[in-house]
């Protein structure tokens, strides 16, 4: 189970969205999975990930208390990601994004030959999960689905800004900045790898897929066209 099943879109659109998850369990073999947390981040750097992270401390693109927001505009763009893997200090679930299928399938044929010992899971469309589970040779064990939303859907924002706000498994990008963004990119006041590099810093687990968010903002600009 993970709160990233409520991300927000139909099937085709989570091609370029592969989350793999690796995760102790309390009381059973939390005690020494540090390493074997950093371990399977380290093994998911060859395959080219967007992003990845651990509850605890964020993902690859983090805020800093020392900065202004404006100062955030200026910032280096690329993804930390060595600050993700040698940030680990607590057992916890721990993810990386890919934005392809193959990338994330390879990525999961190399944790299954490490036999680590953790629960691993994968959060995209059934068919993209399908795949990649047959790419690397094994069954999946089940499956969670997402109900959707329930109640006074009217009230929700736009598919648009549902499918950047859902992206954050707690709810930390919030509607209003997903439409502000979206707005500076048509007016030209941001480029969308600016507008979803400053998004991304909300994110406090790192599960925010910076490239599946830029797709969905170009999509949006190009609305106006």
């Amino acid at each position: 189970m993970t709160n990233t099943l409520h991300r927000y879109g139909d099937s085709e659109s989570f091609h370029d969205d592969y989350l793999i998850f690796a995760s102790p369990s309390t009381g059973r073999n939390d005690v020494g999975s540090i390493p074997k947390l950093k371990a399977f981040l380290e093994m998911a750097l060859p395959f080219n990930p967007v992003n990845m992270g651990d509850p605890a401390h964020g993902g690859a693109l983090r805020p800093a208390r020392d900065l202004t927001t404006v100062a955030n505009w200026h910032r280096d763009m690329k993804p930390d990601f060595r600050a993700v893997i040698d940030g680990i200090d607590e057992p916890a679930s721990v993810v990386a994004i890919f934005d392809n299928q193959d990338s994330a399938a390879q990525f999961l044929k190399a944790v299954v030959e490490a036999d680590l010992g953790l629960s691993v899971n994968i959060s995209t469309s059934i068919q993209g999960a399908e795949a990649c589970c047959q790419a690397a040779g094994i069954s999946r064990h089940s499956v969670g689905y997402s109900l959707g939303f329930e109640g006074a859907t009217e009230k929700l924002p736009n598919t648009q800004l549902l499918k950047l706000t859902t992206m954050c498994g707690h709810g930390m990008i919030s509607a209003s900045l997903a439409k502000k963004m979206i707005d500076w990119v048509k007016e030209g006041r941001r480029t969308p790898e600016q507008a979803v590099t400053y998004m991304a810093r909300f994110c406090s687990c790192g599960v925010f897929n910076p490239l599946r968010a830029q797709r969905i903002i170009e999509e949006a600009r190009k609305k106006m066209e």
